[in-house]
């Protein structure tokens, strides 16, 4: 893969990751998440280890959430490089 394929790659976890969160959809909304994640988000817990914890934070955020579900970002802004990469937007 070059860098832009890489780019494209990650933008579709996003997009597939909004998209499962849009549905409330567990398991697609750590689909693509290692066993050992180590989240830091803005509402309490603020970290969030393994992925059972992760879990438990998407059924406050599930319950919070208003119908229709809504989901998105804007100004998504992804940097690969071969071993890592980093992506930033306005939710």
């Amino acid at each position: 893969m070059n860098a832009d394929d890489d780019v494209m790659a990650i933008r579709k976890l996003i997009d597939d990751w909004s998209a499962a969160v849009r549905r409330r959809d567990y398991d697609g909304a750590l689909e693509n998440r290692s066993a050992d994640i180590l989240m830091f988000d803005v509402p309490p817990p603020f970290q969030s280890e393994g992925i059972d914890a992760y879990r438990k934070t998407w059924g406050v955020f599930f319950r919070w959430m208003a119908d229709p579900p809504v989901f998105n970002f804007s100004d998504l802004r992804v940097t690969a490089g071969t071993d890592v990469a980093f992506a930033t937007a306005h939710g």
